[in-house]
């Protein structure tokens, strides 16, 4: 009887003890973020000093806004070559790139090659339009990969600096598949090192930009992806998400990202990568497009044959679709609140489609359980795993000590990681578990709310594309995020329009496991109502003037 009780009160004082740790913990973290803007803000304001106030060249090639479903049409059934389209795509790459810094390499000469080969293969009419659509649904358009994703015979080292250059010696399967489905591999993009910072910059190659602003940051860590996306240089991207990595990039730079159901897509073939079994409940490679109605196909030709089979052909009416919505975390106040046109933008879009305001109060906890469940997972590749033959592994406190005095390779979430895993370490287990049951009970609310046809909305970020480095006091916002890697749920990010800087919104539309088609859905009717993406402001007076049409 006495244990019985002792065991009970036992309990009942670690769980006191875990939730004052939490307390502490988010007080701690919320007064860091006040206290790294007195730093970063400034700082930031000074680097931005010396990037000129350039807008992009004007998109002149009318095949550079034309969605992948019906370009590939056009090719298919000769309308057009692919070898026009591809050099229109390198084209433009080379007019946008000195501007926004996305390419880590290109194979211009490569893809043209082989879209001459396709006109060739298709002008001799071995195979029939739909025997085309069915089997290489992608034939001869061209794509572009985040550099951290393996493509054959290219650089794939992650924003990682070493002595020699990585290069990836197979494809990763996602890239396989789009090969097989007919898809050009145009180049590889950038990636903050490791893929470890919602902003895209490293000591390889450099800093990526905005092609709205190039003062301000096209978020991370699919930055380049996104970059080359927005200003027309790119119609299909792949990417990858663990945190938002897709989705944040493309609602700075106003396009479609989309993470899928875990394991829909094959996670291989990508640094970083990790041996943890659940890895790949949290981490994806995920579609990114200019055009939300190229999703369902970008993602058909991705998806993993061995794994969660999605009904993207099903056809589906918005009009039976539940939906469901939230403008904040909850009562935490840990996550900064909407920008103002965010917040109106956002309620417009619930008013639109008749989403019922609800209040998921465990959503207080998307920081702590989404740190607690990532932090944990063993034998991610870091800085201080993998190095190059004949080096010695790096240690924590030394390349800490290297950085701060200006001689690391690395940039600072690579060096910092460590400290985190570490501290993570000294948390008691009674606080994982606490947090981990957490993580199962909102499991269980999203799928009894949602069922098999409902979405959920909520906010991709806080506000819209900031200046360069200024994620660095907003750290704990991306948990709007990263709450859905957590969860294991499918999510897209959607543009919604301009704010009044002509800068993209987005909102996440969220579903349950396997109803990646009801995201799509939506992803295609808010592009019918609020247009989509829009052209960047460039040197064409008459471009940067229609840009401002689709303000929320």
């Amino acid at each position: 009887m006495l244990k019985s009780i002792l065991a009970v009160a036992r309990l009942h004082l670690e769980e006191l003890f875990s939730r004052i740790l939490g307390y502490i913990m988010r007080r701690f973290l919320r007064s860091a973020m006040i206290v790294f803007s007195w730093f970063v803000v400034p700082y930031s304001r000074y680097t931005n000093i010396k990037v000129l106030r350039r807008k992009l060249p004007p998109i002149r090639s009318h095949l550079l806004e034309i969605p992948a479903v019906d370009l590939a049409k056009l090719i298919r059934t000769r309308k057009i070559k692919s070898e026009e389209v591809v050099e229109a795509y390198i084209e433009r790459c080379r007019q946008v790139n000195p501007l926004i810094n996305a390419i880590v390499q290109d194979r211009f000469e490569e893809a043209l090659e082989e879209a001459r080969e396709i006109d060739n293969v298709i002008a001799m009419g071995i195979n029939s339009v739909d025997s085309m659509e069915e089997l290489t649904p992608l034939l001869g358009i061209p794509v572009t990969v985040k550099e951290s994703i393996a493509v054959k015979g290219m650089t794939n080292q992650a924003g990682r600096v070493f002595k020699t250059p990585q290069i990836a010696k197979s494809d990763a399967p996602v890239v396989e598949q789009i090969k097989r489905s007919g898809g050009i591999i145009l180049l590889v993009s950038n990636t903050p090192e490791l893929c470890l910072l919602w902003e895209t910059y490293n000591n390889v190659t450099g800093q990526t930009k905005n092609p709205y602003d190039l003062k301000r940051t096209p978020g991370g860590s699919s930055g380049g992806e996104a970059a080359l996306l927005a200003s027309g240089a790119s119609l299909l991207g792949l990417t990858s998400d663990i945190g938002g990595s897709s989705r944040l990039p493309a609602m700075f730079s106003g396009i479609w990202g989309h993470k899928p159901t875990p394991y829909a897509v094959s996670f291989r073939g990508h640094h970083p990568t990790s041996d943890f079994p659940k890895w790949g409940d949290f981490f994806t490679i995920a579609p990114m497009t200019r055009y939300a109605k190229d999703l369902p196909l970008l993602l058909k030709c991705m998806s993993d044959p061995t794994g969660p089979k999605l009904t993207l052909d099903r056809a589906i009416s918005v009009n039976g679709i539940r939906f469901f919505f939230m403008d904040n975390d909850g009562p935490s106040g840990m996550m900064r609140p909407l920008s103002r046109d965010l917040h109106a933008a956002i309620n417009r879009v619930a008013t639109d489609f008749n989403a019922k305001r609800v209040n998921i109060r465990k959503m207080k906890w998307s920081l702590d359980i989404s740190l607690s469940a990532m932090l944990t997972m063993k034998n991610i590749e870091t800085i201080y795993h993998k190095t190059e033959e004949g080096e010695q592994p790096k240690t924590v406190c030394k390349e800490t000590v290297k950085y701060f005095f200006g001689c690391s390779d690395s940039i600072l979430p690579s060096v910092i990681f460590g400290h985190l895993q570490n501290f993570m370490k000294i948390i008691p287990n009674s606080r994982h578990k606490h947090l981990a049951s957490i993580i199962e009970a909102l499991k269980t609310e999203f799928k009894e709310m949602l069922g098999n046809d409902g979405v959920f909305l909520y906010p991709t970020f806080p506000n819209t594309a900031h200046q360069h480095y200024q994620i660095y006091h907003k750290l704990l916002e991306p948990m709007y995020m990263a709450i859905f890697n957590t969860l294991g749920l499918p999510v897209t990010n959607c543009m919604i329009g301009l704010d009044r800087r002509n800068l993209p919104m987005g909102i996440q539309v969220v579903a349950n496991p396997g109803q990646d088609h009801l995201c799509l859905a939506v992803a295609r009717e808010m592009e019918r109502r609020y247009g989509g993406w829009v052209r960047p402001p460039s040197e064409d007076s008459h471009s940067s003037n229609g840009s401002s049409k689709q303000r929320g």
